[in-house]
């Protein structure tokens, strides 16, 4: 499976560039958030081959070195969401408010699945399942490139993580087939992804998401966004809401 997440993503990344959504005069952050994005599917695609193939000491190194990695990823991350925000350039099928809450909540959740992951090294059940439903979250930014998100609207979001969840899914159905059972990891990272679609639904409507979506955009372009109204498409192809570094 890390082969099939990986050509999701590289699927979706090069569609949008085939098709003229990706820009290189995007802010040079956005360019470094690629790179250590697109690292992490490398990382775990060879740790999937250290693993299968008995490599565990190149399989133990190369996870200390994910662990840092991952750090830089949630920096990048929520810094990529934050600068899209303040210009007024989430993506136009998503709520602004919605986007600067869900994407930075995913890469945490990510970050946190991934930890557990790493502290329960030992147990490799426990291990290599958390890790994955981590990598799952990651395809979201994959699927809002591949699925016709502008047609989904207002749906967009919910389509996307009904995407993500067939991957856990496919995990309970493989280990039932193998053992009869469903080992707990996956209850465990299923609940904690679905835990944090229940915050994305709710925590946008509250009085806490409206003042935090005014902190983040105080003294910038996006601050005069509505953040509970879908902002208008963009009149170029670059629809991902990145926009160049003018």
């Amino acid at each position: 499976m890390a082969f099939v997440m990986a050509g999701i993503v590289v699927a979706a990344f090069s569609l949008q560039l085939a098709m003229g959504r990706s820009s290189f005069s995007s802010p040079l952050i956005v360019h470094a958030h690629a790179v250590v994005f697109m690292g992490w599917v490398a990382l775990y695609v060879l740790q999937n081959i250290f693993a299968a193939n008995g490599a565990m000491a190149l399989h133990r190194r190369l996870g200390w070195i994910g662990a840092a990695w991952m750090v830089l990823m949630v920096v990048l991350g929520i810094a990529v969401t934050v600068l899209m925000v303040r210009r007024g350039q989430a993506p136009f099928f998503f709520l602004p408010l919605q986007f600067l809450i869900f994407n930075p909540l995913s890469i945490l959740t990510f970050a946190g699945l991934t930890t557990a992951a790493i502290a329960l090294r030992r147990q490799t059940e426990w291990h290599r399942r958390l890790h994955y439903c981590g990598m799952t979250l990651l395809l979201g930014p994959a699927f809002g490139r591949l699925l016709p998100m502008p047609l989904l609207i207002p749906y967009a979001h919910e389509a996307v993580f009904g995407a993500v969840m067939l991957f856990p899914l496919i995990g309970i159905l493989a280990d039932l087939r193998r053992t009869g059972r469903v080992h707990p990891a996956w209850l465990w990272g299923i609940g904690t992804i679905v835990g944090l679609q229940l915050v994305i639904e709710t925590l946008p409507y509250s009085s806490a998401g409206a003042s935090f979506y005014r902190a983040v955009t105080a003294g910038s372009p996006g601050a005069a966004v509505a953040p509970l109204d879908y902002p208008p498409p963009p009149g170029g192809p670059l629809i991902t809401g990145r926009g160049t570094s003018t």
